[in-house]
């Protein structure tokens, strides 16, 4: 465990804590439909660690169980220390972060006890990471930009 895991107030070189909610997608949109009942949204606030070393968003076994997210395919992850390791992946990752959303694929740590936000999830949501102050800062307050070629 990093001393962020431990703590997650913790501030580490290039890693820092954010608060934000993930939720099931299906449920999200079973009660944009009507079928469902908005409480009844599988939805979780927890924190997370911003890490532009990691690739994808990582979330603990436990917050999955809880959203009740399936199984849909495995992913072989390698640890900084070299380690690697096959995990389960979810899809349908509903995740709302400082006022932008978008839906993701998430792998599943079983002893994680925070999630971990790495450069897809910020590239996607066009956040940048300011270092110095340790936070996420849109590139375009009013809107995400899709830089196309």
């Amino acid at each position: 465990m990093t001393g962020t895991e431990k703590n997650p107030g913790a501030k580490l070189m290039g890693r820092f804590a954010v608060e934000f909610e993930v939720a099931n997608l299906t449920d999200v949109t079973l009660a944009e439909a009507g079928v469902l009942a908005p409480e009844k949204v599988r939805r979780a606030k927890i924190q997370g660690i911003v890490d532009c070393g990691a690739t994808r968003l990582v979330l603990p076994q436990s917050v999955a169980k809880a959203l009740g997210l399936k199984k849909t395919g495995t992913v072989t992850v390698k640890y900084a220390d070299g380690r690697t390791a096959i995990r389960p992946t979810a899809q349908g990752v509903q995740v709302d972060l400082l006022g932008r959303r978008s839906i993701f694929t998430a792998s599943i740590e079983p002893r994680r006890q925070t999630a971990l936000i790495g450069a897809v999830v910020l590239e996607d949501l066009d956040f940048l990471v300011d270092s110095t102050p340790q936070r996420l800062v849109p590139r375009d307050p009013k809107t995400i930009i899709s830089e196309e070629e």
